[in-house]
């Protein structure tokens, strides 16, 4: 792979988790208002909507996968669009969105511990030492910014057991489309698990009554508005991003741009909300982006070669 083509993969996985970065505050805001399992069915039924105009416009024919792929696709909706989002939309009735965005980052370990058990891919000192790098910069930016967090409510242990239920899904999201990555394509992969997940979101809403027509005209625009943005950008085109990401660079190094969550929802309530920036958040967050240089280091002599 060429330095250029690193360096735009290195861009897009930043713009994700830039997006992702603010997807808990229109998470933990839905939450507060819509049922979690009709929020986390609109979202997708938006994204789903997305994805397949995108398709149509763009002129690309649905490849029919054979059944083993289907369901492999079928187990990738599961983890990462349907038990996910169970656990995301559940998770934030219990824990506020910095609470939930510290144990998200734990993500980068998680994924490079599981691609080293089940892959046996390699994890020498220089990406241990940048996931530890990532973990202790997103830990202190998310203190740093609301130490209270970490007094959580009576029932704050549920939260907390839900929103890591998102790591676990989204580690199997991650790491399990290896194969069809490959195969498929981004966008393929992307559609079809998405498209699955979105039927069995629907099925389990509709089958608990939750799904009705008075239900979904009690939302209001503002919710609306925020179900587009989780649906078209922190879903469809998020998705498509990461899983380009993964099939250049591997699961365990895109992984770690996850800790740039955090950091993004700093950044953007220092520039939109007038909050404060503090020592602790800027150090955690240089720790976080030597974290990622660490993780991604070892191309270097590669690059430098025009590989």
């Amino acid at each position: 792979m060429t330095s250029s083509s690193n360096r735009l993969t290195y861009v897009k996985l930043a713009a994700v988790t830039m997006i992702w970065g603010t997807t808990f505050v229109a998470g933990r805001y839905l939450a507060s208002g819509v049922e979690p399992l009709l929020a986390a069915t609109l979202r997708f039924v938006l994204a789903s909507l997305a994805l397949l105009v995108f398709v149509a416009f763009a002129r690309v024919r649905l490849v029919r996968p054979s059944v083993r792929q289907l369901l492999q696709l079928a187990m990738l909706g599961f983890f990462g669009i349907y038990f996910y989002n169970l656990c995301f939309f559940y998770g934030l009735q219990y824990i506020n969105a910095s609470r939930a965005s510290l144990i998200v980052a734990l993500n980068p370990a998680v994924i490079g511990l599981a691609s080293w058990v089940v892959f046996k891919e390699r994890l020498g000192p220089a990406k241990l030492v940048g996931i530890v790098f990532c973990l202790g910069g997103a830990g202190a930016v998310i203190v740093s910014r609301n130490p209270a967090l970490l007094n959580g409510t009576a029932n704050a242990w549920i939260g907390d057991v839900l929103i890591f239920g998102c790591v676990a899904g989204w580690g199997a999201y991650s790491l399990f489309s290896r194969g069809l990555n490959q195969a498929l394509g981004a966008l393929q992969t992307v559609t079809w698990s998405i498209l699955l997940g979105t039927l069995m979101l629907a099925a389990t809403t509709a089958f608990s009554g939750r799904l009705t027509v008075n239900a979904v005209q009690a939302i209001e625009l503002p919710q609306w508005l925020s179900l587009l943005y989780l649906g078209v950008l922190g879903s469809a085109l998020a998705y498509i991003l990461w899983y380009e990401g993964i099939r250049h660079i591997g699961a365990t190094r895109a992984g770690v741009f996850i800790a740039l969550n955090p950091l993004t929802a700093v950044i953007c309530g220092a520039m939109l909300l007038g909050e404060p920036l503090t020592l602790p958040m800027l150090l955690g967050g240089g720790l976080i982006l030597l974290g990622i240089y660490q993780c991604n280091k070892p191309l270097a002599p590669a690059k430098a070669m025009g590989i």
